[in-house]
């Protein structure tokens, strides 16, 4: 029952987490110089990817290898195929050229790499080192850019359609109250719902790529589901891409900094389920520049099909 009430509260959190985090990104855009777009893709989706990150660390410093990664692992198939597909039935997503031409094709770049790298299953600390070079060089990249788009913008008078909710305080304030607040939600429902796994007897490369996948990216799903029912497209696809970057890059770069990490219990079937949800995503945003109901639930049932494969484990 203690372990019900946790799940709850998590989801509660989670969602008030969500909200705020939309709504002071989106107005702390225009003042930072930048469009929503990269604000989805780096603030948010940094914030969002947190819980990953401090699961994965914890994880592997505790010697769960396969809980770290198959957290991150997890995370990015639920994050296309579930989050994503629920948001595009929820209100179909428009997609930026930027999505198109340069994050996406990162995305399933940086995927690739990491296949790689854990081809041995064991990510060393110079390939974790290489990834957060990777990562910096990401974020500095999309951050120039962004301000070069919206000054160009300006000039041909194409930015009034930004409008800032709140001011510079208020912004800061939500943004740190939505990261904190997703953080202690995604905690709480991480305790709750493996407790509750491991009472079952579920391998820990299971709990990782499902219960702890799963929590840890509620934050994302409370973020782009809310930005998808608030219309702002930009927050909900860029948050989904740049978690997944995020995720490989920050993540297993900074944990494998930290600690070199093993994971033997990952099947190479995972891993290329997490290749292939990246992959599909592409032609889809390229019909129309959107991201339609009938995609996203294709994306949903891509995901249900991968958990029903793995309950037999």
């Amino acid at each position: 029952m203690f372990d019900v009430i946790l799940i709850l509260a998590g989801f509660v959190l989670l969602y008030f987490g969500g909200e705020w985090l939309v709504g002071g990104s989106s107005s702390l855009a225009v003042r930072a110089g930048v469009t929503p777009l990269v604000v989805g893709l780096t603030v948010v989706a940094f914030g969002t990817s947190c819980p990953e990150l401090v699961v994965s660390v914890d994880a592997a410093l505790s010697g769960h290898g396969e809980i770290s990664i198959g957290n991150v692992i997890g995370s990015n198939i639920i994050n296309i195929a579930l989050i994503l597909g629920l948001s595009a039935i929820l209100n179909p997503l428009k997609v930026k050229l930027q999505l198109i031409r340069f994050d996406t094709p990162i995305m399933i770049a940086v995927s690739v790499l990491f296949a790689l790298f854990f081809l041995d299953r064991h990510i060393s600390r110079l390939e974790a080192l290489i990834l957060f070079i990777l990562l910096v060089s990401y974020t500095v990249t999309v951050v120039i850019m962004a301000r070069k788009e919206v000054k160009k913008n300006r000039s041909n008078g194409d930015y009034a359609e930004i409008k800032s909710e709140y001011d510079l305080a208020l912004c800061i304030f939500f943004i740190i109250a939505g990261l904190l607040t997703l953080m202690a939600g995604a905690r709480l429902l991480v305790e709750g719902a493996v407790s509750v796994a491991k009472s079952f007897n579920i391998s820990e490369a299971v709990i990782g790529l499902t219960i702890v996948a799963a929590g840890t990216s509620l934050p994302e799903l409370a973020t782009s589901v809310v930005a998808a029912a608030r219309k702002e497209s930009d927050i909900s696809i860029g948050n989904i891409v740049g978690s997944n970057i995020f995720n490989i890059l920050c993540i297993v770069g900074v944990t494998g900094l930290i600690i070199p990490i093993s994971a033997p219990g990952i099947s190479n079937f995972d891993i290329v389920m997490m290749l292939i949800t990246a992959a599909v995503l592409f032609p889809m945003m390229k019909t129309g520049f959107t991201v339609n109901r009938l995609e996203g639930l294709v994306l949903v049932i891509i995901y249900i099909a991968y958990v029903a494969w793995l309950c037999p484990k």
